[in-house]
């Protein structure tokens, strides 16, 4: 894919990954749909920092478990700029809860989760999908999360959610071929608020030290390694799709990593 002069969708871009992936893609030339629900001065500031690489940028409020809005959405990038190449799924929510208790998770917050990971996720694919086969070099990626391959997560509605989301890039990577392209990205541990906020301050910093000592690359994965693999799949891997790529630095790997101090 030409990124420059394309137009991109990033969901849930205004900080984090998205972010990073928005501002990348403004870098390279395209045209930013910043997305968000609730981080209205965070979403602005993204679009000002695409905006300074030369690059447009929209700022759109949609939840992306309201098909209505994600309709919106695609409508608003197709009406301000002619076209749709780029699709990124990176919009997400969670809930915490105890795995081993299945008491402290409610058939709500699978419906909760399922509603914007899942749902939401199969509803922007579905608006953009017509745009993104007019384009010629159509792709989606998709942001799932290499609990979806360990079991782990901050609930199980969450690493339920994330395994739904493979299985669908999968079976969407058949469905949309041969004009568009679709993949994920399975990110283990990331440096973002959105982690700190999940697991409180101090639970996240300690969790995080002692994932970084387990990862044979020695520390944990910041929003711009994520940002780099999206970018990777949508502009550099054209004959790639239904592919699920771990982004975790080795973590799969438990015992790869040589001791301090070892021969």
């Amino acid at each position: 894919m030409k990124l420059d002069g394309s137009v991109a969708i990033v969901t849930g871009s205004a900080t984090g990954v998205g972010a990073s992936c928005a501002q990348m893609l403004a870098e390279k030339g395209a045209r930013v749909v910043i997305n968000y629900t609730r981080s209205e001065a965070e979403a602005h500031a993204t679009a000002e920092a695409c905006r300074a690489t030369g690059a447009e940028a929209l700022v759109f409020r949609a939840d992306v478990a309201d098909d209505a809005a994600c309709r919106e959405m695609v409508a608003a990038a197709v009406a301000k700029w002619g076209r749709l190449d780029l699709l990124v799924n990176n919009a997400a929510m969670t809930v915490s809860s105890d795995p081993f208790d299945l008491e402290t998770l409610s058939a709500q917050d699978f419906q909760n989760v399922f509603g914007v990971n899942v749902v939401g996720l199969y509803q922007m694919c579905r608006a953009a999908l017509p745009h993104l086969r007019e384009s010629g070099q159509g792709a989606i990626v998709n942001v799932s999360s290499h609990v979806a391959f360990t079991g782990g997560g901050s609930s199980l509605a969450y690493t339920a959610s994330k395994g739904a989301v493979n299985a669908l890039t999968k079976a969407l990577a058949r469905t949309c071929a041969p004009e568009v392209r679709v993949n994920a990205v399975c990110p283990g541990l990331i440096d973002t608020r959105w982690m700190s906020r999940a697991m409180g301050d101090a639970a996240y910093t300690a969790f995080a030290t002692e994932a970084a000592g387990k990862t044979p690359l020695g520390r944990i994965a910041t929003p711009e390694d994520i940002a780099s693999a999206i970018l990777w799949l949508a502009e550099g891997a054209n004959f790639v799709t239904g592919e699920l790529i771990s982004i975790d630095g080795g973590v799969q790997l438990m015992g790869a990593r040589k001791p301090a101090g070892a021969a």
